[in-house]
């Protein structure tokens, strides 16, 4: 993979005359990205590769191609112009789905393989077909009215599943025979549903779940009733809704979910006792791989506690398999695998700081801890039980790269798969023999591979090569690769930082430091940045200095480094941004006087803390949908980091922006999405209202009817103008 790794290096010393990227080329098409496919996936039956990929002349208009690995052929599956005419109508429940799942584009967004590899399934317009292969064109399996959402194939490719209307239905793909599973679902009722703070927060989007021989389906009961009602205005341009939202803040009842077994065959449903205190989540369900024992993961409301537990459908029993408990918050993670005959399962677990995998018996006993060190697990992979090895992604060599690693069943020989020098996504076959490979750096867009278990290169899916007749290829003469590095605080911690800085330094230079510093997320990596990647190349064109660091609290450095956040959001993470701009200080071509900060999200509440707090270290900031008040946010996110407002008011208080507006010194801009179900529009009206009640100047940017993460091309062109021009004006880098 090195030859490929230095592709775009070696055209920057090719290429003589380079074109000037604009904000415009940013959000045309061809994408500047290349077209490397997405949702790549090796078929069950190992024989080809499919994936997702945009259109030449629309890239957010995706079709379903096919790698045939035999023959070395690529081709089209299904155009989604021909399967669909017209513009394609979502339901709100759809548009709310996929803004949590971050599902963008248009077309077929996604699709799922049956088991045996001998069909595909994918949603479409409300709507789904179903293709076999060997056979020409896809079966229309739903042509209703209703707009089904959350369509699966069974695990033997016999059913498919779906909601409809709150209910959860199944369907036999050879007889067409429909049924209803549930019935009373409607008003605050909803069968099979993940409810808001399950798909919004623990990553979890789905209510239901299909035993491996298809003769259960265990699903949940949620009663939205004990939830408040908020009216929340959505903001068009040419009206205003008034929504009724079942939203659970911070402090305020959530919904009340209850499980049920439903076998097949007989038509009865088993509900399983969740135990006597209601107020609690139900965040992960699994079967084990003999259909017959459901697991599930139980947390409490505090999130300081976390069950797995078994029910038996035969003898109607359940048990505790472990608990993990923390003095903070336990993280969720997809990484429970159940190991067939062996009757073992591989779990993750943070207990000795880090996330490291274990194995149990299926009873709940420990057998052995597989991955130690002070370094972390992303996500198990694929589990080859032929040669007993797991393949997982981690950061064992260096936290800005995502590597895949094997170990043994037995804890033994941790090796590393792919190639340094690259942040890498993996997709297996399910025998574990091949592996897809889509690889990047901070200056070569995606690159995608098709390799055996052991990294040896079979094939390239899309090679995406910088050369010449690359959408990039134009610019690459003035990119500019960034610097990695590390600081010490004050009190001793490491923080990891990039630094983007003009080719020809000058005397000095303004900065503009990019963050988001909440949990969960990571800035600093050696991986392509997409549009706001390109964005930031635009601006050092322009003679900016662009830094970004990791602050505690953010992800991927292991537990004490997220905990300083506990119940004190909005301190730490500040003071780590501003040991951030001590080391800007020090650099002879940056301007002290002009540093800039933009982030959006938790970003955006990062650049009012920032703004508020630190204002002798920034001279202007771009605050992009900010949460203000952590009251006004979701119980489960909210409350995992703050406690609860109704014993932690003063906490909420402190990190809230509300105390510190009355410090802002240098020129502030806020933009929201004005129909946003996520962070509340809310959030901004209270601080432009706080701001003006202080007679403080700021400025805003809103957007009629866009969401929270403010997506359109002509929108993208827009926002990023806006933003540009702000700091154009204020930071004024045409001066150097």
């Amino acid at each position: 993979m090195k030859k490929a790794l230095l592709i775009g290096a070696a055209m920057l010393s090719t290429v003589i005359q380079a074109e000037t990227l604009t904000i415009d080329r940013i959000f045309s098409s061809p994408s500047l990205d290349g077209n490397a496919p997405r949702s790549l996936k090796v078929s069950p039956d190992g024989e080809r590769v499919t994936f997702l990929k945009g259109k030449d002349t629309d890239y957010e208009r995706l079709d379903l191609w096919e790698y045939h690995i035999a023959s070395g052929q690529t081709r089209m599956l299904f155009d989604s112009n021909d399967l669909q005419a017209g513009e394609e109508t979502l339901s709100d429940e759809e548009k709310a789905r996929r803004e949590r799942m971050r599902l963008s584009g248009s077309g077929i967004v996604s699709y799922q393989w049956s088991d045996d590899g001998k069909a595909l399934l994918f949603p479409l317009g409300g709507d789904v077909y179903y293709h076999k292969l060997g056979e020409k064109g896809a079966q229309q399996l739903l042509d209703t009215e209703a707009f089904e959402t959350d369509i699966k194939l069974s695990p033997k490719g016999n059913f498919i599943s779906f909601i409809r209307d709150q209910n959860l239905y199944v369907k036999h793909i050879t007889t067409g025979k429909e049924t209803a599973i549930t019935t009373e679902g409607g008003g605050n009722i909803k069968f099979g549903m993940a409810e808001f703070v399950a798909q919004e927060e623990m990553s979890r989007m789905t209510g239901y779940w299909w035993s491996p021989d298809e003769s259960f389906i265990a699903f949940t009961k949620v009663d939205e009733t004990p939830v408040e009602v908020i009216t929340r205005s959505e903001i068009y341009a040419d009206e205003i809704k008034l929504i009724e939202q079942k939203y659970p803040k911070a402090g305020t009842p959530n919904v009340i979910v209850e499980l049920a077994i439903h076998e097949l065959a007989t038509g009865k449903d088993t509900w399983v006792d969740l135990g006597e205190d209601k107020d609690i989540y139900f965040a992960r369900g699994n079967w084990m791989s003999d259909s017959k024992t459901f697991t599930y993961q139980w947390q409490t409301r505090d999130q300081q506690t976390l069950e797995l537990r078994a029910f038996n459908t035969q003898s109607k029993t359940q048990s505790v398999l472990l608990t993990e408990t923390s003095l903070t918050w336990i993280n969720l993670h997809d990484d429970l695998y159940f190991l067939g005959a062996r009757n073992q399962f591989v779990w993750a677990s943070e207990r000795d700081g880090f996330k490291h995998l274990y194995l149990y018996n299926n009873d709940g006993s420990l057998v052995s801890q597989l991955t130690k060190g002070d370094w972390v697990v992303d996500d198990v992979e694929a589990i080859d039980l032929k040669n007993n090895l797991i393949y997982f992604s981690g950061r064992k060599d260096t936290p800005l790269e995502s590597h895949l690693y094997s170990v043994t069943l037995d804890g033994k020989n941790t090796t590393r798969i792919t190639e340094a020098g690259a942040y890498h996504h993996v997709a297996f076959s399910r025998d574990a023999s091949i592996f897809i490979d889509r690889f990047s750096t901070a200056n070569t867009p995606a690159q995608v591979s098709l390799n055996t278990a052991a990294g040896e290169r079979i094939t390239w899916l899309e090679e995406n090569a910088v050369v010449e007749g690359h959408p990039l290829h134009p610019y690459v003469a003035d990119w500019t690769t960034p610097d990695f590095g590390t600081i010490q605080t004050k009190d001793g911690a490491e923080l990891q930082y990039r630094l983007y800085k003009p080719e020809n330094l000058k005397k000095k230079h303004p900065v503009i430091v990019y963050l988001y510093g909440g949990p969960h997320a990571q800035v600093v990596t050696n991986s392509w940045g997409g549009n706001r990647g390109l964005l930031m190349q635009h601006w050092v064109d322009q003679g900016y200095v662009v830094f970004s660091i990791d602050n505690r609290g953010s992800n991927y450095r292991g537990k004490a480094f997220e905990d300083p956040i506990y119940k004190r959001m909005g301190f730490i993470e500040v003071e780590d941004q501003v040991a951030g701009v001590e080391f800007l200080r020090t650099l002879p071509y940056v301007d002290a006087d002009r540093i800039g900060v933009y982030g959006h999200s938790y970003g955006g509440y990062m650049t009012l803390m920032s703004m508020f707090k630190a204002g002798d270290h920034f001279a202007a900031g771009v605050s992009g949908a900010p949460v203000t008040d952590w009251r006004l946010y979701d119980t489960h996110y909210t409350e995992r980091y703050m406690g609860n407002p109704v014993t932690d008011d003063d906490a909420y208080t402190a990190s809230s922006v509300f105390p510190y507006a009355k410090d802002l010194k240098g020129p502030l801009l806020i933009y929201h999405g004005m129909a946003d179900d996520n962070v509340l529009f809310t959030h901004s009206t209270m601080l432009y209202k706080h701001l003006q009640d202080l007679a403080i100047p700021f400025e805003t940017m809103d957007y009629p009817g866009k969401k929270h993460s403010i997506r359109g091309k002509q929108t993208g062109i827009h926002l990023y103008k806006t933003i540009t021009n702000f700091f154009n004006r204020n930071l004024h880098p045409t001066q150097e």
